[in-house]
């Protein structure tokens, strides 16, 4: 950048290259590479244009301005929605997306870009979890977000917004990487959960420009940027060919630590994470197998982040915030209570009519809704869809 290029001269620089048709990352970062800066490219001859690779309809598009006014009418769009546009020269671009093979030039982003610099977990798998699934996705992100990693992960059905769930639980932040434009909520049942997650203190981070409507291929682009801003990857429930296999996939080409919690060998949606342990995936339980394997200088960047060492999992422990295990102490009930909690489980959904036969000779149909009605008051039950409940995590 010279003394005379403003930071909006260079942001649209590469605004004007990332919206000019026929041109992807690669061929975006060469040219910059071969003539020094984005914006200089605007300012090139065609002939140098098209000598570093650009196609001719590319090549003429930037030559003759279009890709510039493109560029304007995009920053203004995303300006009046509240959203920022990050390009490379920006200091909250994701320092460990330059790490990867091949990394967006522009990020739209609603909220807390500062987020983007941050040490960050994604949290990925499908989108029918067992409870047993969604339990876990929830506990984890919670955790790992008390204790000061950014969750990141796309805020689709199932584990990832259990993720984003547990994070905002453990008033932690949470980054959600979208497949389309950030002013495009998809799916459009998590509206709610997308305010939160500003309203919060979170982000919303896409590659793509604004008004851009979901589309299948967007999704699997998406990955490469949530597995590439993390410092590792833990898969919780995948089918065989669920998309959170490209995610992995992405994460061991970018060098990044994988970690996997493991399923019921009967279920189909333990595949993914069984066989990336087969592979050589971290078995993950807890918090603490995934801390303990983050290098240090990530350790100690989040410790020094949030003033917290290694006293600070005690504490959690001790407020309850953050349980450092899967395995839960015998709690203080009272009977009819306890008569109830004891009939349910953490991986799998028991039906009300089922419950409430089993408990015939010992409590009345009235008794156990009230129990239920207590439970869940206190967070340690959660109804499921058509009456079935499950312990919580």
């Amino acid at each position: 950048m010279t003394a005379t290029t403003s930071p909006r001269e260079t942001q649209l620089g590469w605004l004007a290259l990332k919206l000019t048709d026929g041109l992807g990352p690669k061929r975006i970062w060469k040219v910059v590479e071969a003539l020094g800066s984005a914006e200089a490219a605007l300012h090139a001859a065609l002939t140098a244009l098209e000598g570093a690779g650009f196609p001719a309809s590319a090549a003429q598009a930037v030559h003759s301005g279009a890709s510039l006014r493109k560029a304007e009418e995009e920053w203004k769009r995303a300006d009046e929605a509240g959203a920022c546009v990050v390009t490379p020269v920006d200091e909250r671009y994701p320092k460990r997306l330059l790490e990867i093979y091949d990394p967006p030039v522009v990020l739209w982003c609603l909220g807390d870009a500062e987020l983007l610099k941050l040490p960050g977990i994604a949290v990925v798998g499908t989108r029918q979890p067992t409870p047993y699934g969604s339990g876990m996705a929830k506990m984890m992100s919670r955790d790992l977000a008390a204790r000061g990693l950014v969750i990141l992960s796309g805020m689709a059905r199932g584990v990832d917004t259990a993720a984003h769930e547990g994070a905002l639980e453990a008033h932690g932040k949470t980054v959600a990487v979208w497949g389309t434009g950030v002013d495009v909520i998809y799916p459009k049942e998590n509206k709610k959960l997308a305010e939160r997650i500003l309203a919060e203190g979170g982000a919303i981070l896409s590659e793509f420009p604004m008004a851009t409507f979901p589309a299948p291929q967007n999704f699997p682009i998406r990955n490469r940027i949530l597995s590439g801003m993390s410092v590792g990857v833990l898969v919780i429930e995948a089918g065989e060919n669920s998309g959170t296999r490209i995610t992995a996939r992405c994460a061991l080409e970018q060098n990044r630590e994988v970690f996997a919690v493991p399923g019921n060998v009967t279920n189909k949606q333990s595949w993914g994470p069984n066989t990336l342990i087969k592979q050589g995936a971290k078995l993950t339980a807890t918090w603490e197998d995934v801390w303990e394997d983050l290098p240090s200088s990530v350790r100690l960047e989040v410790e020094a982040l949030h003033g917290i060492g290694d006293g600070a999992a005690a504490g959690n422990e001790s407020n309850g915030e953050a349980q450092a295990s899967v395995y839960q102490p015998i709690l203080e009930l009272p009977p009819h209570e306890s008569a109830v909690y004891a009939r349910l489980h953490k991986d799998e959904a028991t039906q009300l009519d089922e419950l409430i036969e089993a408990l015939d000779t010992e409590l009345s149909s009235s008794e156990i809704f009230a129990a239920l009605f207590e439970l869940e008051l206190a967070g340690r039950v959660r109804m499921m869809p058509g009456k079935n409940y499950v312990k919580s995590f």
